[in-house]
């Protein structure tokens, strides 16, 4: 679509708002129109010829608003404010200052020896939660329940694969510096930590191609947190999964998760992605 025109077809099936339309065929015709006057223009012509009660509605709004516009007040946001709401949205602040107060929380006990240092040989209440910290963050930023406007950014264009790796690509941003810090003062190795977080932020996103982003984030912290973290609480001792001898296997899970990421892209178009 890209590359070709839109067919007489599907235009004119868009123009009437056919319901038989291919979700897949939506996304691209719809990715296309942004990018080719000649083919808004035909779908312009299509829709007057096929749905003139939208083509009056449009010249209803289009006429209210042309006042507004000729007068110039509309009030508009500053061209950073544009660029960070492509990356991030209002509900994930809450989510990212509560990520970012459990990880000051765990690294305060860590040090005080409450969940004492990994070098000491007991737990680092750090390296436990590093790797699902972020997948909060994730099931946050592609909410259906937590995002009002979920509807309108699922039926844009390019709300895609291509959003929902934005979105986490801001999510990390944010916590994995912080995560950094707090692993660095309690003396856990980078690698110990990065790759079980990167590779639990993977299967989320495969996952929720599947089930949706949401349920998928919650279902895996919670599989995390009876199988990892309640047992090396009551042991005092750090699970095998965070043993440096498990780093090729969380290698492997961040592999096989972005290949069925890639494989299965166009499952996150679907409204079911937000669930």
């Amino acid at each position: 679509m890209s590359t070709e025109h839109a067919s007489a077809r599907l235009i004119d099936d868009y123009a009437r708002g056919d319901r038989g339309i291919a979700a897949d065929e939506v996304w691209a015709v719809e990715a296309h129109l942004e990018v080719c006057r000649q083919c808004r223009d035909r779908l312009s012509a299509a829709t007057r010829a096929h749905a003139p009660a939208v083509t009056a509605l449009v010249e209803a709004v289009r006429s209210g608003l042309e006042p507004r516009l000729a007068t110039g007040n509309m009030s508009r946001r500053p061209r950073w404010s544009a660029r960070v709401s492509g990356w991030l949205t209002p509900t994930m602040v809450p989510w990212l200052v509560m990520v970012m107060s459990v990880t000051l929380l765990a690294l305060l006990l860590d040090l005080a020896g409450t969940g004492a240092g990994y070098g000491s040989g007991h737990v680092s209440l750090m390296l436990l939660l590093a790797p699902v910290l972020p997948v909060l963050g994730v099931a946050a930023s592609w909410s259906r329940g937590l995002d009002p406007a979920y509807e309108l950014t699922a039926s844009v264009p390019r709300a895609g694969l291509p959003l929902v790796l934005r979105r986490t690509v801001s999510v990390l941003t944010v916590v994995v510096p912080v995560l950094l810090v707090g692993e660095w003062a309690t003396g856990v190795t980078v690698a110990q930590w990065l790759l079980p977080c990167l590779g639990f932020t993977s299967t989320t996103l495969a996952l929720g191609g599947v089930v949706g982003v949401s349920r998928a984030a919650v279902a895996l912290a919670m599989v995390w947190a009876a199988v990892v973290l309640a047992p090396a609480l009551a042991t005092d001792r750090t699970p095998l999964a965070l043993h440096t001898a498990g780093l090729p296997v969380w290698a492997l899970i961040l592999t096989l998760g972005i290949g069925v990421v890639i494989t299965r892209r166009g499952a996150y178009a679907e409204l079911g992605a937000h669930r």
